[in-house]
C-alpha cells in the first residue's frame, strides 16, 4: 500500500498519556500507524498519498461494542413500549428473518456506522428461525461488503414461553443444537490473525431467554476455543425482579454463579447494578457496553458509568439495535453518554475526553483488542476517523474534542480501516449507498409481510 500522510491536522491520540496535538500529523504504512506527532510530517522518500487535514480532527476509529444489525429491517416498531413489551411485539416479526434479510439489514446498519466514524462493530445476532438459512454467514459477508471490522457474536436462545422465557417457542433453539451451531460459527469464521477483520464471540441472549445449561455450556465452549463472551445483563428493573424470584439473587450474582464474570466477558447495558455488583465487575475485569440512546428510547434507566470506571471495569459504548435506536449512528453516542452520566452524577461525572475514551480505548478493552486499536500510536492498526470541524456547525469552538462530543455531528472527511479508505468526504466508498437503501427497503417490506 502507498503510504498515507495526514498533515496539518489536530490529533487526539487517546493514548495512556492523553497526548494531543493542535497541529500535527499521522503517517500510515502497510495498514499501520508508523508516526504521529506535532507539526508537519516528514516527507516520505517515495510515492505517497498526502491528505490536507487543516480544519480537521483525527481520532481513533470509534468502537461499537453492542449492536443487533438485523433490527435495521424493523425500525419504528413499539415506539412507546418497555423492553419486555417491545420484545413481545417484535419477536413475531423476527420469526420471518432469513439470510437475505439479515444481510441487507446488516449491510445498511454497518454503512451507517461507518459514515458516523465507526471502524469496529460488535454485532449480537441471536434470532435463528428454523427456515432462516445461514444468517450468521450472511452477517459476516455484510461486514466484508462494507469493510469495517466485525466482531460477530453467535447468540442463542433456548428458553421459550413454555419454560418461562419471553420468546415464542418456535423461535428458540435446542440447547445442544445452539452450542453445536456456535462451535461451527467459530470454526468457520473466527480469525485469530493480527489485524483480523472478523472475530467471533459467544453470546447467549440473556437470562430471561436462555437456560442455565446454555449459559454454562457457552462459557465452557468459549474458553475452550479462546474466544470472548457476551450477553445482556441488568438492563431493566423487571429483569432484577425476575432473577430474584427465580434464582434468589441479582442478575450479577447469577452471572457470577454461572461463570460469566471475567476479563474475557463484556456485558450489554448493566443499568441496574448495586454498588457491590459494580465492585464485582471492576474486580473481575468484566466489561460493560453502555448503550445510552437505546436505554433512553426504552426508558430502562441510566447506567452507572462513572462508578464502573472508578471501580476499574472496562466500559465501551454501544449503539444497540436500530429497532431501539433508530438513528443507528456511532458518534452521537459520545454526546449521549456524557449527558446521561451528568444527569446521574452531575457535571463532573464525565468530561469530553472521557467520552471519547469510552468510544475508542474503552471499547477496544471490552473486545480484547486494546493492543491493536483504540488509540493512535505507532505499531497500531490505522483505524482512523478524520472529522471536519471547519464549518458553521463548529465555528468558534477552540477545543476540537469538545466540538466533536458537544457539538453537532461532524462530517467525516475520511474513515480508514487498516489504512484502507471506507468513507471519503462523507460518502461510503466500499459499497453503493443507493443499492444498500434499495435492498434494505425490500428486506423490510418482505419481513413485515411475514407477520
Amino acid at each position: 500500500m502507498t503510504p498515507t500522510v495526514l498533515d496539518g491536522v489536530a490529533v487526539a491520540t487517546v493514548d495512556a498519556a492523553g497526548t494531543e496535538h493542535a497541529f500535527g500529523h499521522v503517517v500510515i504504512e502497510n495498514g499501520l500507524v508508523t508516526a504521529v506527532g506535532p507539526g508537519q510530517a516528514p516527507k516520505p522518500s517515495g510515492p505517497h498519498t498526502w491528505v490536507d487535514g487543516s480544519g480537521c480532527l483525527v481520532t481513533p476509529g470509534l468502537v461499537n461494542t453492542h449492536h443487533h444489525l438485523y433490527q435495521w429491517a424493523t425500525r419504528g416498531f413499539a415506539q412507546d413500549a418497555t423492553l419486555f413489551e417491545w420484545l413481545t411485539a417484535l419477536y413475531p416479526v423476527w420469526r420471518g428473518l432469513d439470510a437475505e434479510i439479515t444481510h441487507s439489514a446488516a449491510s445498511a446498519g454497518l454503512a451507517r456506522l461507518a459514515t458516523t466514524g465507526c471502524t469496529t462493530a460488535a454485532d449480537h445476532h441471536y434470532v435463528f428461525p428454523r427456515e432462516g438459512g445461514d444468517q450468521f454467514t450472511a452477517l459476516v459477508e455484510a461486514g466484508r461488503r462494507v469493510g469495517i471490522r466485525l466482531h460477530a457474536i453467535r447468540g442463542s436462545m433456548d428458553r421459550g414461553r413454555s419454560h418461562g422465557g419471553l420468546p415464542p417457542d418456535n423461535l428458540v433453539e435446542d440447547t445442544e443444537a445452539a452450542l453445536l451451531a456456535t462451535e461451527r460459527a467459530i470454526a468457520e469464521h473466527h480469525d485469530t490473525s493480527p489485524g483480523a477483520l472478523v472475530r467471533v464471540a459467544v453470546g447467549p441472549c440473556s437470562p430471561f431467554s436462555v437456560s442455565a445449561e446454555l449459559m454454562t455450556g457457552a462459557a465452557e465452549l468459549a474458553r475452550a476455543r479462546g474466544v470472548r463472551l457476551h450477553t445482556h445483563l441488568a438492563e431493566t428493573a423487571d429483569e432484577e425482579d425476575q432473577c430474584q424470584a427465580e434464582y434468589g439473587c441479582t442478575p450479577t450474582e447469577y452471572a457470577e454463579r454461572l461463570g460469566w464474570l471475567g476479563d474475557d466477558v463484556w456485558l450489554a447495558h448493566t443499568v441496574h447494578l448495586s454498588p457491590d455488583a459494580v465492585k464485582r465487575l471492576g474486580a473481575t475485569g468484566t466489561g460493560s457496553a453502555h448503550c445510552p440512546t437505546s436505554n433512553g428510547r426504552l426508558g430502562t434507566g441510566i447506567a452507572p458509568v462513572r462508578d464502573l470506571l472508578d471501580a476499574g471495569a472496562p466500559v465501551g459504548l454501544g449503539v444497540d439495535g436500530a429497532a431501539s435506536n433508530e438513528s443507528g449512528g456511532m458518534v452521537e453516542e459520545l454526546h449521549q453518554a456524557l449527558l446521561q452520566a451528568r444527569q446521574r452524577g452531575g457535571p463532573e461525572a464525565l468530561d469530553v475526553r472521557q467520552a471519547l475514551w469510552l468510544a475508542t480505548m474503552g471499547g477496544a478493552r471490552c473486545l480484547g483488542r486494546e493492543r491493536e486499536i483504540g488509540s493512535i500510536e505507532p505499531g497500531k492498526l490505522a483505524d482512523l476517523a478524520v472529522w471536519r470541524l471547519d464549518g458553521l456547525d463548529h465555528a468558534g469552538m477552540d477545543d476540537p474534542v469538545a466540538a466533536l462530543v458537544l457539538g453537532p455531528q461532524p462530517k467525516l472527511k475520511l474513515l480508514l480501516v487498516g489504512g484502507r479508505t471506507v468513507v471519503d468526504d462523507g460518502e461510503l466508498r466500499t459499497a453503493s449507498e443507493t443499492d444498500l437503501a434499495r435492498d434494505l427497503r425490500a428486506a423490510a417490506e418482505r419481513l413485515k409481510g411475514t407477520r
